[in-house]
């Protein structure tokens, strides 16, 4: 349901800091052969050595077309120390980076961390993902592990992506049969409660004449915290590193030595910059998070971690069980960046000579050619979502940008939602929503030819693609300030999670303090007057977060329930009603939480 990831139960990590230096590319020293990346020996007989080109990227969430706004920005270090923003993204544009980088490499793999589809724009999201699929496919991508956002729409579904066929309610979109994917989908960590085996396959192995690699792919331990509870019955989520080390010795087994795991789950650099050097001073000190824990307990047996889920970007080498240097990557989200890996594969041994992998995240600029056959499968797709997508819903002032722990998107949708409550129940006194559900802000500037200012359906459903219901519940006064505290403590103490509160709401967030003293209980006010512990309090959430998701266990403990129409209608309703062309609606100022630092 929503990206950022909540650090484990089991492990807790030290925050790591890095002075952020400026590195193109990452390498282990080498200390080959003056042979080993040539691929040859004498006589042109295959040398002990082979490059073999890993590309790979993660967390494209059916971001067919440049993302807007932030989403389709990447920020670039400077030799100076400077930075500057580079436009990136879309799908016609990573085909020709993929395409053009593959040239000159005839062992080239393209693999995925996870989160390909779901939280996807309407182009795709309104086909159940078919679209991004198709694309995918015509990427050439060898190879992908599932995230949680594979399972928005449950392991039917997912089948459904992975085998293809109709899909069971909407039919067919096009006179051609729906083909399902090409690659495969690993979930090795995923497994059916009744038969305790994986529902997908948990690796794969690809080769090319003598060259083996085996990919194993696994998704958060974490998934059903961050998922509607629909999209996980019957399934059974083990822990990330014993699954892989597991899999590991299966390959090992079956003679491959070479293993790149394929993981969805992250870390969070010290720098926003995706070139930005990882392993200054020391190796992966710029990253922190959970990766950082699972990598140094991975088996020394796999070569490399592809890895996502907290839509950040880096290359970091981080030393392995074994006390060995092995590369951590991650190419941030939406298709903005692609990962340049060189993994030399030793016939002798049938491994990785780990001394010699090099990686960099390379930008997916939008100053080459589009890929034709890219362009058309767009346009295909938009020519059906344009009816639906093009419906004028409102008028804005200026961006709306999702940025910051209390956001002006997410502000405007919890308004949206507590207006919406009033209207299904009077009663109704505040609204919260959870900033993972909010998927993007909203731009002033017209991204077709509906006029800058005007905010379409498509638009929308970008910004809120999960088709929520708004829900009504009633908390005590106690409890309401309990949910408070719980963005900053349990699951949330290490990575919080701010919700964003309806304009009657305000209280102070002291990051000076730890846990859940951080937010001040006697700041917190509703419409101006202190919250009454004893009092009871209807409150309007969307369903995810009525069920208790992203740790927040007193918001499934609501009473009274009431369910509403989508969250998307409810955000549509309120800027049709608050704002036309001539009185366009301002970005809220995102005041509601004081935040002392």
């Amino acid at each position: 349901m929503q990206t950022k990831p909540r650090p484990s139960r089991r492990r807790t990590y030290a925050l790591l800091a890095s002075a952020a230096g400026l590195a193109t590319a990452a390498a282990l020293a080498s200390a080959l052969p003056a042979d080993a990346h040539s691929g040859k020996g004498h006589g042109h007989q295959p040398g002990r050595y082979q490059d073999v080109q890993l590309l790979s990227f993660n967390d494209l969430h059916g971001n067919l077309e440049p993302p807007s706004g932030s989403s389709g920005r990447v920020t670039e270090l400077q030799s100076d120390g400077t930075t500057k923003s580079v436009d990136a993204g879309g799908v016609e544009y990573l085909a020709t980076h993929l395409r053009q980088a593959r040239k000159g490499h005839p062992y080239s793999i393209t693999a995925a961390g996870g989160d390909m589809v779901g939280a996807s724009p309407l182009i795709s999201g309104l086909f159940h993902d078919e679209p991004t699929v198709e694309a995918l496919n015509k990427l050439d991508l060898d190879v992908t592990t599932v995230g949680n956002h594979e399972f928005d729409e449950g392991a039917k579904e997912l089948a459904r992506l992975q085998n293809g066929g109709c899909h069971p309610t909407d039919g067919c979109y096009t006179d051609q049969k729906f083909e399902g994917a090409d690659f495969p989908y690993l979930a090795a960590n995923v497994l059916d409660e009744k038969t305790n085996k994986p529902i997908l396959k948990p690796y794969w192995i690809w080769k090319k004449k003598d060259v083996r690699i085996g990919f194993i792919g696994v998704t958060l331990e974490g998934t059903p915290n961050i998922v509607s509870a629909d999209g996980v019955k019957g399934l059974v989520f083990k822990d990330e590193v014993e699954t892989i080390n597991k899999y590991a010795k299966e390959l090992q087994r079956q003679g491959v030595q070479s293993i790149v795991a394929l993981v969805h789950e992250g870390g969070f650099p010290s720098s926003s910059s995706y070139n930005y050097d990882c392993d200054s001073p020391g190796a992966g000190d710029g990253i922190s998070g959970p990766i950082v824990d699972i990598a140094k307990n991975v088996t020394p047996a796999v070569d490399a971690l592809v890895t996502g889920h907290t839509h950040t970007a880096y290359v970091c080498t981080i030393d392995d069980p074994a006390g060995h240097p092995r590369m951590v990557t991650s190419a941030a989200s939406f298709g903005r960046l692609y990962t340049d890996t060189t993994l030399t594969y030793d016939r002798r041994t049938g491994d990785i000579a780990r001394t010699a992998v090099q990686s960099a995240n390379r930008v997916v600029t939008r100053d080459v050619a589009k890929a034709p056959d890219m362009t058309q499968l767009i346009s295909k797709w938009n020519t059906l979502a344009a009816p639906i997508g093009n419906r004028a819903i409102g008028y804005i002032s200026a961006d709306v940008n999702n940025t910051g722990t209390e956001s002006p998107m997410g502000d405007l949708i919890a308004d949206a939602q507590f207006a919406y409550g009033k209207e299904l129940d009077p009663e109704t006194d505040l609204a919260l929503m959870n900033p993972g559900g909010v998927r993007a802000g909203l731009t002033y500037t017209a991204k077709g030819a509906e006029g800058d200012g005007v905010v379409t359906y498509a638009e929308g459903f970008t910004v809120q693609p999960f088709a929520n219901t708004v829900n009504l519940q009633d908390f005590t006064g106690a409890q309401l300030v309990q949910v408070l505290k719980e963005q900053v403590s349990g699951s949330n103490a290490a990575a919080p999670k701010i919700l964003q509160p309806s304009k009657n709401l305000t209280y102070t967030l002291d990051l000076t303090k730890s846990g859940a003293d951080r937010v001040v209980t006697d700041s917190v006010r509703l419409n101006g007057a202190a919250v009454d512990p004893a009092a009871t309090y209807r409150v309007a959430t969307n369903s995810f977060l009525a069920g208790g998701g992203d740790g927040f266990t007193t918001l499934g403990q609501g009473t009274n329930d009431l369910v509403g129409t989508d969250d998307l209608a409810a955000l549509a309703q309120y800027l049709t009603a608050n704002s036309s062309a001539a009185s366009p609606l301002a970005p809220p100022a995102a005041n509601r939480i004081t935040i002392v630092q």
